[in-house]
């Protein structure tokens, strides 16, 4: 069983890297194509769709997990949890989209009254509204990690090449989002095609919804608590930024970052059905042994990615959105580094701790003073202290509130999460992240004057963050050998 934890985790890391390499290549070009402002305004759409994406969710795909768990050796139930979940979650979406076109076509705000941002929207609502059927929640239970690998790659793929070939000017914004959402269209067709093969499906004689209703309770503002979370900060940019410049600037710093944290968030679908598995069968150790190792794969990852990013700041994001426009992303992406490691790490504390000991609303408080805090750092900070630079105000607000909110996280499950994250083998990576970070912040500047001599900046940039980045990573593993670091250790050992 250890074993098959192992291989899922390597299986779901190829494909996230790869994942991460497909959209990487993708998004500079989009960038330049779309410019800083109409990026803005396609970020901010997102932004406002996100909400009621996470509302027709409301985290039913990670209760689903749980409960589907328990049952997953039992055809019969098997398919009656997964016909319940099923009708949960079309209602729920159904809802959702309801309100979302309430409000759209009842308040007098300019991005929703344009065409543009009308379309947009409703585009880019499909991503939720089609995504009910997916199954990924059942795919994820039952652990068929290889295949959603295989899928997701040649999917991406496809839609990448298609926005090469199609997405030629600004004006091909709308054109750009269909294909976005065309990623979730894809993996529908394909689980339906798929899920023959994996269950019997078959509508049960009686459902039995209510036994979900306290939870979908809890649920719903879980959901909404984190929506407003994850999205308040672009929302509230949008409207301290007119052209909407601000915003998509803020989106070139937040993709390194969100593509780091991608690699975390598709981890957890490996360790999260296992950690409820060992929790509801009393295997304490076996629980504790998961995080430990759960934690130590994320922090191997998200330690040297937060050194460079922000030493490499700059290259990064002038190799992403180019030389013109897009100001102070650097900063911003400078400020939000941070959230690499205290977005993942309560992830792992929400999704591996506190779902399967039933305590969501323990989260719930937490992620609720959360929101107010965010909210009220991102106005300070964006409006008063910082507001020549409003975006950087604003990350600074939500980098600040997500240590916080960590920190409450790792007090409120000392018991579970203190023995996962501190420890000397984390004191030894964190240790060695400051070495490379330092090296390369002192290194980079003179490599990028010394390079700037002799060619253009755009090969100086991509020079400078191939022979620092390769270089630092090369330092950084040869380090975790000598210092035997755990993981390290054991994979070599193997």
């Amino acid at each position: 069983m250890r074993d098959n934890v192992r291989t899922n985790v390597l299986v779901n890391l190829v494909r996230t890297i790869t994942m991460m390499i497909l959209s990487f290549v993708t998004f500079p070009y989009v960038c330049r194509i779309l410019g800083d402002e109409m990026m803005g305004l396609y970020s901010w759409a997102a932004a406002f769709v996100y909400y009621f994406f996470v509302l027709a969710r409301i985290s039913i795909p990670n209760i689903a997990v749980r409960e589907i768990m328990k049952v997953r050796d039992d055809k019969e139930k098997l398919s009656q949890k997964t016909y319940e979940f099923l009708i949960l979650q079309s209602i729920t979406t159904l809802i959702s989209f309801g309100l979302m076109c309430a409000i759209v076509f009842s308040i007098g705000v300019n991005d929703f009254a344009s065409e543009t941002g009308r379309a947009l929207i409703f585009i880019l609502s499909l991503n939720f509204l089609t995504g009910v059927l997916s199954f990924e929640w059942l795919y994820t239970a039952l652990e068929k990690h290889a295949y959603m690998a295989y899928r997701s790659v040649l999917i991406a793929a496809i839609v990448d090449i298609l926005i090469f070939m199609f997405v030629r000017y600004k004006e091909h914004v709308l054109l750009y989002s269909f294909l976005t959402i065309g990623t979730t269209l894809l993996t529908v067709a394909s689980n339906l095609v798929y899920l023959p093969f994996v269950m019997k499906f078959k509508r049960p004689k009686k459902l039995n919804l209510k036994q979900y209703f306290p939870l979908l309770g809890i649920l719903l503002l879980i959901s909404v608590s984190a929506a407003l979370y994850d999205k308040t900060d672009t929302f509230i940019l949008g409207f301290m930024s007119n052209s909407k410049s601000e915003v998509g600037s803020y989106a070139v710093g937040m993709k390194g970052v969100e593509l780091v944290i991608g690699i975390i968030l598709a981890l957890s679908t490996v360790f999260m059905p296992r950690a409820t598995y060992y929790f509801q069968n009393k295997q304490q150790k076996q629980f504790e042994n998961l995080n430990k190792y759960s934690v130590n794969v994320c922090l191997i990852i998200v330690i040297p990615a937060v050194a460079l990013m922000i030493a490499l700041a700059t290259p990064i994001t002038k190799l992403i959105a180019g030389e013109n426009g897009y100001l102070n992303a650097n900063i911003m992406l400078i400020a939000l580094a941070s959230l690499m490691i205290t977005f993942s790490l309560s992830n792992i504390i929400y999704t591996q701790i506190l779902i399967p000991s039933k305590r969501e609303k323990l989260y719930l408080v937490c992620l609720a003073g959360a929101v107010l805090l965010n909210i009220g750092l991102s106005l300070l900070f964006g409006l008063l202290l910082f507001k020549d630079k409003p975006g950087f105000g604003v990350a600074l607000g939500t980098a600040i509130t997500d240590v916080l909110l960590l920190t409450v996280l790792v007090c409120l499950t000392w018991g579970n999460s203190k023995n996962a994250i501190f420890n000397v083998n984390t004191l030894k990576m964190a240790i060695l992240g400051l070495i490379i970070g330092a090296v390369a912040t002192i290194v980079s500047p003179f490599l990028i004057e010394a390079l700037s001599k002799q060619m253009d900046m755009q090969k100086v940039y991509i020079l400078d963050a191939l022979i620092i980045g390769v270089s630092s990573l090369i330092i950084y593993f040869v380090g975790l050998i000598l210092i035997k670091e755990k993981l390290i250790r054991s994979l070599i050992h193997r």
